[in-house]
């Protein structure tokens, strides 16, 4: 792909936003040079804007910032390369399978089903291209929120220290809060504070809670 020079700012922008692209997307860069091949400028317009300069904004983590991405594409009815590619760089940036049909799924009610049934039939060939399980096991937010009910009515389907059986039986309140493809974090409540009295670090793998590492407040 021809590229100006890079004392050119959306030059720039471009290698920073294709530097991004290519550490999400194993083969990016062949795949950004086969879809802008006829239009080169293109190329450097979007993926500067979308992964050099909106991608870099603090202002939203990776995997939210791909959370609204997946939501803007069913909602636009632009299926295609722009639901292929997020479905990659939103696993990459830590949606889990689960999450991404969630997602679809709360866009439907919005974006209306028949754009949302479109979005669904290209999903199954995506996931079945990506090797991953369809329908994908429920979301590790999902998993979680089972597993921490079970604790409190006094079934932990795992072992579990007394500590943490004790902050998920005491606590008044629960938020949980989804951090990666397979870890959440649950706050531990207690009224009347405002704020938790323990977080815990739940790793997910597929439908289980494998671990929980509990951080007290001081």
């Amino acid at each position: 792909m021809n590229q100006k020079t890079t004392s050119d700012p959306m030059a720039t922008l471009y290698q920073e936003g294709r530097h991004t692209f290519v550490e999400l997307v194993p083969d990016g860069g062949a795949r950004l040079d086969a879809l802008f091949h006829t239009v080169p400028a293109l190329g450097q317009l979007a993926v500067g804007v979308v992964y050099g300069h909106l991608h870099s904004r603090p202002g939203l983590d990776p995997r939210l910032r791909e959370a609204v991405s997946l939501a803007a594409i069913v909602a636009s009815g632009m299926f295609g390369p722009p639901l292929s590619v997020h479905l990659k760089t939103g696993l990459a940036s830590g949606l889990a399978p689960g999450e991404l049909t969630e997602i679809l799924l709360q866009a439907s009610a919005f974006a209306g089903f028949p754009r949302a049934v479109s979005a669904a039939e290209q999903l199954n060939h995506l996931f079945a291209d990506a090797g991953l399980e369809s329908p994908p096991p429920p979301t590790p937010r999902e998993v979680t929120s089972r597993f921490c009910a079970d604790v409190r009515a006094g079934h932990p389907p795992i072992p579990l220290s007394a500590a943490v059986k004790r902050q998920l039986r005491q606590a008044d309140r629960l938020a949980l809060q989804a951090c990666t493809a397979q870890a959440v974090i649950v706050e531990c409540f207690q009224s009347p504070e405002t704020q938790p009295k323990a977080l815990l670090y739940v790793t997910v793998v597929d439908n289980t809670v494998v671990a929980i590492k509990l951080f007290k407040a001081q």
